[in-house]
């Protein structure tokens, strides 16, 4: 069968099968210490799995508008004004099937063929892959440990050319946690004011933030972008909602409106009484939210402090979201289990033969030193597992 040329240029989500192998794996009986996982590990709060199941007793089971029901639009715009000042109308908002559809969306909308999207690297999986499925070119800037994997204002300004249509920012990331300070964002926005280019703001782990850092949104801080920026976010992550599939997209209406266009040829509306669950999420209390924010901070400091204790491995310590990003460029080259380490990929493998932990390869964030390791589980699986990695290192001729 031919397949499409736009199906060969793109890979596979690396995380969604690395979790499927997991599932397998343990399915089979293996004790797996599972890593991978992109997703918090708590249940979804009783008040917002009530919200839906009353909806669905009131009969909330048919298509909505496929922008989204207009009270949940209505809670988005209240949510950026409480929060960050920010008026949006509810014709800027587009209620998606969570905010990977969100991205992809604005994507297709805006992302014409040829069209250059800055891309600080490393970088979640699925950026460069939606800008290829919509013609555009990934343009990689590589970004250190040294400088916490932020991209600095000299460096954006270099990546800057005349094909440039879009610069996306990611803050918290995945896969380093690296988040920027008020004054590192506001360094980059007085670039971005110099060039017409769109910028493409994921704040999906806003709220998964540690040591009193604080979140700053790039429009509030600079309103000047206000026209040219995109806010991508949703319940997901700071609900624990990954399953339910809600995110949502704010810009300008015209935008939003291209973006409608292209979801009402693909999935039509999210789940209907989903979004009413997500109304109860971001209206209701918050009090879960900083409760497991603060469970996530003590696994953070756990990992981070047993990693830090490996031989050759170093270890960024994360503002936000719930990954690490080891380095672990001093194994390669290395023999282990009958086999030389000749990349991250190696290295991930040989953890997960030798001590039945599995991780996430760097290669598929762009790059070829580090791996992911995800700690949305409990202490003692953190325990378990940097135990097992720490044991498998010592084996390491």
């Amino acid at each position: 069968m031919k397949l499409s040329e736009r199906s060969k240029v793109i890979k596979p989500s690396v995380t969604l099968a690395l979790a499927a192998k997991a599932q397998a794996m343990r399915a089979q009986g293996i004790d797996l210490v599972n890593f991978t996982a992109g997703e918090p590990d708590f249940d979804t709060p009783q008040r917002i799995k009530d919200a839906a199941v009353e909806a669905l007793r009131k009969g909330m089971t048919k298509y909505t508008d496929v922008r989204g029901i207009e009270p949940l639009r209505q809670a988005v715009t209240e949510k950026y004004l409480k929060e960050f000042g920010l008026r949006y109308s509810k014709d800027e908002v587009l209620i998606s099937c969570g905010g990977k559809h969100a991205l992809y969306n604005i994507f297709q909308a805006l992302i014409d063929p040829g069209d250059e999207v800055i891309i600080p690297s490393p970088y979640w999986v699925s950026y460069s892959d939606m800008a290829l499925l919509a013609g555009g070119v990934p343009r990689l800037i590589r970004t250190i440990e040294q400088n916490g994997f932020r991209i600095t204002p000299e460096e954006l300004e270099g990546a800057m050319t005349s094909k440039t249509r879009a610069f996306v920012l990611n803050s918290p990331g995945n896969p380093t946690g690296a988040a920027y300070s008020h004054d590192e964002l506001t360094a980059l926005s007085r670039v971005l004011e110099q060039h017409e280019c769109l910028i493409l703001s994921d704040d999906i782990y806003e709220k998964i933030i540690y040591d009193g850092f604080r979140f700053h949104s790039i429009v509030a801080l600079n309103p000047k972008l206000r026209e040219r920026t995109i806010i991508f976010n949703s319940v997901s992550k700071s609900y624990a909602m990954t399953g339910w599939r809600i995110g949502y997209a704010l810009g300008p209406a015209a935008a939003i409106s291209a973006a409608a266009k292209i979801q009402s040829q693909s999935t039509s509306n999210a789940t209907s009484f989903a979004q009413v669950a997500a109304i109860e999420a971001l209206a209701g209390p918050q009090d879960e939210v900083q409760q497991m924010v603060n469970e996530f901070q003590k696994r953070r400091e756990l990992i981070v402090k047993r990693l830090h204790a490996m031989p050759g491995i170093t270890c960024l310590n994360p503002q936000g979201a719930f990954y690490v990003f080891p380095n672990v460029s001093s194994l390669l080259g290395k023999e282990a289990g009958g086999k030389k380490l000749a990349s991250a990929g190696d290295v991930v493998e040989y953890f997960l033969t030798e001590a039945r932990v599995l991780a996430v390869p760097g290669e598929d964030f762009g790059s070829t030193e580090n791996i992911r390791i995800s700690y949305a589980t409990s202490l003692q699986e953190i325990e378990k597992g940097c135990e097992r990695i720490a044991a498998a290192i010592r084996k390491i001729g």
